[in-house]
């Protein structure tokens, strides 16, 4: 396994010191191996296609791999064609990005449109079908598509899989985010386990937990789908169980990027050092 960096990490840089996009790919050259982006920064006026040549050029010019695009996505939107064409219009940036992965949303819950049964088995026929559209479109391109564990909609492994089963095609697959689990109240060692042998890409991710029977802990803490606090932290500093989790992708057969993905109120990027490290030893230790 190898260490990568999201720019979703650098969230806090960005909007309090100032730092650009390429600052945040030079840091993460001094860290890791790769480089995810949570979508691109296209300026008014830009066009994407040509920022991501922009971005992809910078790339190759400090040896930093692009190793995943993920955008948002709602397969839930009135307009399925409408939505699956503007995904797929993102596997063309994913291409100029040299990305062999894209990740992409699936639903955010149930739109005023929709009147049947609210349940996730109701929806899964047209979400499988939106996807396995778009990684047919991928496919063509050399490029894999996969959905993440998170949105509290399609966050839990048994939904997950279910998804994938729906689907029904080699080019489609999990991003696994080991700490996302929690806030479907789905243990995570016990999750991964599950999703593993799917996985196409890994997000390691911490967070500090309370039961929702406590006083409520204030800022910066939210609750799980079931009403537990959580809040994000530096890798290794919370209760998610990182090492073990990676143990079983390990033994699952994965040997992709497990990526940094920081969102805690700790200072950024010394919280991205100190998680890249302690993703690094663990992965040496297994």
């Amino acid at each position: 396994m190898k260490i990568s960096v999201t720019s979703y990490s650098y969230g806090q840089c960005m909007s309090r010191d100032g730092w650009s996009i390429f600052d945040a790919m030079r840091h993460a050259k001094t860290v890791a191996d790769g480089f995810e982006f949570s979508g691109i920064p296209v300026p008014e006026g830009r066009d994407p296609m040509e920022v991501a040549r922009e971005i992809r050029a910078f790339a190759d010019s400090i040896e930093l791999p692009i190793v995943c695009y993920a955008i948002g996505a709602n397969l839930m939107e009135e307009d399925l064609d409408a939505e699956v064409e503007r995904v797929c219009r993102q596997v063309d940036i994913t291409e100029i990005l040299g990305a062999p992965v894209m990740r992409h949303d699936v639903a955010w819950g149930f739109p005023e449109w929709y009147k049947g049964t609210k349940t996730f088995n109701s929806v899964l026929p047209r979400l499988a079908e939106g996807c396995r559209r778009i990684t047919e479109y991928a496919a063509k391109k050399g490029i894999r598509t996969c959905s993440e564990n998170h949105g509290m909609f399609a966050q839990d492994s048994d939904r997950i899989l279910a998804l994938i089963e729906a689907v029904d095609h080699p080019n489609y697959g999990v991003l696994c985010d080991l700490g996302n689990f929690l806030c479907a109240d789905d243990p995570s060692h016990i999750a991964v386990g599950k999703v593993a042998p799917l996985a196409f890409h890994v997000h390691a991710k911490d967070f500090l937990v309370k039961p929702g029977t406590m006083r409520d802990p204030g800022a910066g803490w939210f609750r799980s789908r079931g009403g537990t606090y959580l809040r994000g932290t530096i890798i290794g500093n919370g209760e998610v169980p990182v090492e073990q989790d990676l143990w079983i992708l390990k033994n699952a057969g994965y040997s992709g990027y497990v990526t940094v993905e920081f969102e805690g109120s700790e200072r950024c990027p010394d919280a991205i050092v100190i998680g890249a490290e302690n993703l690094k030893r663990y992965i040496a230790n297994l």
